[in-house]
């Protein structure tokens, strides 16, 4: 409900100002809502520095890619 407080506005003007606020709520209604924002587990950096790093030597490289 839209309530005129102070002035007399003619009809024309409060037709004006209803347009207005009806094509501000029409495009806010229309307007996608943020969607949440879902983190995949396999692109998390806390997944890749779950496992402690191996120590440099002789066969590391081996050591970072099968499992402990």
């Amino acid at each position: 409900m839209i309530k005129v407080v102070k002035g007399n506005p003619t009809p024309e003007e409060l037709a004006a100002a209803l347009a207005v606020v009806q094509a501000r709520a029409a495009m806010l209604a229309m307007a996608p809502s943020p969607a949440p924002q879902v983190t995949d587990e396999w692109s998390a950096p806390a997944r890749v520095a779950r496992r402690r790093v191996p120590h440099p030597g002789p066969r590391a490289w081996g050591r970072t890619y099968w499992p402990a």
